[in-house]
């Protein structure tokens, strides 16, 4: 089976083996494909890989001998679902590989947003303990978990991962969710997405991204928050317009705001989110931790498996 990887170098950019992968067939890998790369190299591809590039229409028509595409990633927006289909090509994902990777870093944020620990650290090496008359010292507030108010606004894997931490916090959570009857927990209060912006001390995002919901975090939702509230965005970057964001943190109408996603990646325009001292930003990384990553791989290998011995698992669609 001739296989092309077309972005190996996210999922792993040297620290994990591809020889299962390669017992499956001959690899050609890609550290990274643009669209203008992709169709010539999957022109005679019955397997492809992709984690971000894209697999459009046109390039699958271009791919005759084309049978499998394995996205290596929950979310499959990058493929034209619709023109796999008529091809009769089996397309597949990788669910929940990465559930208490985003969890904990959701709660990084939430903790650096909290604690300051990077700034009370920088402050020591530049010596400021050294020189300080008492054995304390505050440079800015911190605040304790305790008793706030989480809102969760989406409660799938992750957004259930997030309450339990939340949980052993002593924290009050409260989750905007479409299925609360499905999804039902005696730990977490289920209200309607205004109580959740209302209410919650830290409102954190954990629901895929559509049409309907597309920039629902904007000024009019904002300025329902309380000022001393914390935004958390470890999901989709368009999930909030950035330009409302920015606006209610300068104007301190929201306290801060922590986000491993922003509307575009790499944000090759920027982003007025950028150089806010209240605004912590890192780099798509919360399903990055090696452990995340070799179980990625694994069910990569797992679900191309499944699919030649005529038993796919995972598919789309």
């Amino acid at each position: 089976m001739q296989i092309v990887l077309l972005d190996a170098h996210a999922a792993n950019p040297g620290d994990l083996s591809w020889e299962a992968l390669e017992a499956l067939g001959d690899v050609v890998y890609y550290d990274r494909s643009s669209p203008a790369q992709t169709p010539s190299r999957i022109r005679d591809a019955e397997a492809v890989l992709t984690n971000k590039a894209l697999v459009t229409a046109e390039m699958i028509a271009g791919a005759p001998k084309l049978k499998y595409i394995g996205v290596m990633a929950t979310g499959y927006n990058v493929v034209d679902i619709d023109a796999a289909a008529r091809r009769g090509i089996t397309v597949t994902n990788i669910p929940a590989y990465s559930t208490a990777s985003v969890a904990q870093h959701t709660f990084a944020l939430i903790l650096e947003l909290s604690n300051r620990v990077a700034s009370y650290a920088e402050s020591v090496r530049r010596g400021d303990w050294t020189r300080c008359e008492d054995f304390s010292y505050l440079l800015e507030p911190i605040t304790e978990l305790q008793g706030k108010t989480l809102g969760i606004i989406g409660f799938g894997r992750i957004g259930q991962a997030v309450a339990a931490i939340a949980h052993a916090f002593g924290m009050r959570i409260i989750v905007s969710h479409k299925h609360p009857e499905r999804d039902w927990s005696d730990q977490v209060q289920f209200v309607d997405q205004a109580t959740c912006f209302r209410q919650a001390d830290i409102l954190s995002l954990h629901c895929p991204l559509n049409a309907e919901n597309t920039h629902f975090v904007r000024r009019d939702t904002l300025r329902t928050m309380k000022r001393s509230a914390l935004l958390i965005n470890t999901s989709r970057g368009p999930l909030i317009r950035e330009e409302d964001l920015a606006e209610a943190l300068r104007e301190g109408t929201l306290a801060g705001a922590g986000l491993d996603v922003l509307n575009e990646e790499p944000p090759q325009g920027g982003s007025p989110l950028f150089g806010l001292y209240n605004c912590l930003i890192t780099p798509h990384i919360g399903w990055a931790t090696h452990e995340s990553r070799a179980r990625l791989l694994a069910q990569v290998v797992r679900n191309l498996q499944a699919f030649r011995e005529g038993k796919p698992i995972n598919v789309i669609g």
